[in-house]
């Protein structure tokens, strides 16, 4: 069975997520379609770029995804399929589809033309353009057939941690906060544990606070306390299952999680001192 996910800025109110599995079922109705999330801030790409990155990985290869993030249709903005580690994504050329495939090179990328056909009549993107698309490739239909091949879309770029050497201070920010109230930088493991070699002790620093180490996942943490419940609510940092520092509270939510408690907002600065 075919799949085709969706991910949008839409939410739950409106009809339009409805009207796309609508759309769906109408052209085939075999094909099976998967949310991952419809709760994405409105045209938030960088937030898109890591729920999309950590979810696409599980789904079969050769899976459809939808991106409706950003969408509305604009004449003078093409609308995009790449095809990238074996599978397909549809998205606007917003520069989404080069923050999640920062780090991979797509195998083919299509300039979607379906549209034409119909004079450029044209009032919902995602019903109209990503979904006929999305159902022929569902169907075994090749990707020449609906759009040309290009060389390259728009390019962004994520906000990278810096390293002053003299001052022995990294800067990073924070991208992403999670349902939980986790609060995840653009600090990796890699490019930490590069400049931390040979330095024994640091300290991350961010508004008033501080904390002097880091672990590898949240068990580690549990069992480096000795009691859960004595220590609900207690505050760490780790890397987590995508390699990013991460501060969390020890079941932690929306209310009484990192985010609340820290205080911090997407794109504010963490520091880390080293000594």
């Amino acid at each position: 069975m075919s799949i085709i996910t969706l991910t949008s800025d839409f939410g739950r109110l409106d009809y339009r997520v409805s009207a796309m599995k609508g759309k769906i079922l109408t052209l085939n109705p075999e094909v099976n379609s998967i949310d991952i999330t419809h709760d994405i801030q409105a045209y938030n790409l960088i937030q898109t770029s890591y729920i999309v990155r950590n979810a696409y990985k599980y789904f079969p290869k050769g899976t459809i995804h939808i991106l409706s993030v950003d969408s509305f249709y604009h004449k003078s903005r093409k609308n995009i399929l790449y095809k990238a580690d074996g599978s397909y994504f549809l998205a606007a050329d917003n520069g989404l589809l080069s923050l999640i495939f920062f780090d991979i090179k797509p195998e083919s990328i299509y300039e979607i033309t379906l549209n034409n056909r119909f004079d450029d009549v044209v009032s919902f993107t995602s019903t109209d353009v990503f979904v006929p698309v999305a159902v022929h490739l569902a169907n075994g239909g090749l990707p020449e057939v609906i759009g040309r091949k290009i060389e390259s879309a728009k390019q962004l770029s994520f906000p990278k941690p810096v390293y002053n050497e003299s001052e022995k201070i990294m800067v990073g920010e924070v991208t992403y906060i999670d349902n939980f109230g986790n609060i995840i930088s653009n600090i990796n493991r890699e490019y930490f544990e590069n400049i931390v070699r040979g330095q024994e002790n640091f300290t991350i620093k961010f508004r008033n606070l501080s904390l002097s180490k880091i672990y590898s996942t949240h068990t580690e943490v549990v069992s480096d306390w000795e009691r859960e419940t004595e220590f609900h609510g207690q505050s760490a940092a780790i890397f987590n299952d995508s390699d990013l520092l991460e501060l969390t509270i020890y079941k932690g939510s929306k209310k009484n999680g990192a985010k609340s408690l820290f205080g911090l907002n997407v794109g504010e600065k963490i520091f880390i001192q080293f000594s």
